[in-house]
């Protein structure tokens, strides 16, 4: 029995194979997964009902396995700040969070880099963020 705060073998697994400047994407429920994932990354599918997994907890939990680097979002289409980017600052307080517009998130999302990408339930819109893994010191 693992004492730890990630006990899901799957995504302990995928995260275990990423590396320094891997890519991890943590989606909401909205996300199309098969069109806009690298087809090399590895997809968890944590998304059991609406609502269930939020993308915060997902995130909350990596963050005690592994070091983000760098974070990018999802911006809105208005410019609007969705209120899920002041949770994701409250949890990577020296991380800056770069905005991409969708289609650009989309296709960086579809690049190589893309290590691991975790399915979610989340329900709050443009609840999507891609972290670059630093180094572990």
């Amino acid at each position: 029995m693992l004492r730890y705060p990630l006990i899901h073998p799957p995504l302990l697994g995928a995260l275990a194979r990423a590396g320094h400047g891997s890519v991890v994407l943590l989606a909401d429920g909205n996300y199309p997964y098969s069109t806009a994932v690298s087809p090399t990354a590895e997809t968890v599918w944590l998304n059991l009902r609406p609502g269930q997994i939020p993308v915060d907890d997902v995130l909350e939990t990596l963050l005690g396995v592994v070091p983000v680097e760098a974070a990018r979002v999802m911006a809105t289409d208005t410019g609007e700040e969705p209120d899920i980017y002041g949770r994701f600052r409250e949890l990577l307080p020296s991380v800056e969070l770069r905005p991409l517009a969708r289609n650009d998130f989309y296709s960086t999302a579809r690049g190589p880099e893309l290590a691991v990408a975790v399915a979610t339930g989340e329900q709050r819109l443009y609840a999507n963020i891609l972290l670059t893994l630093g180094v572990v010191q």
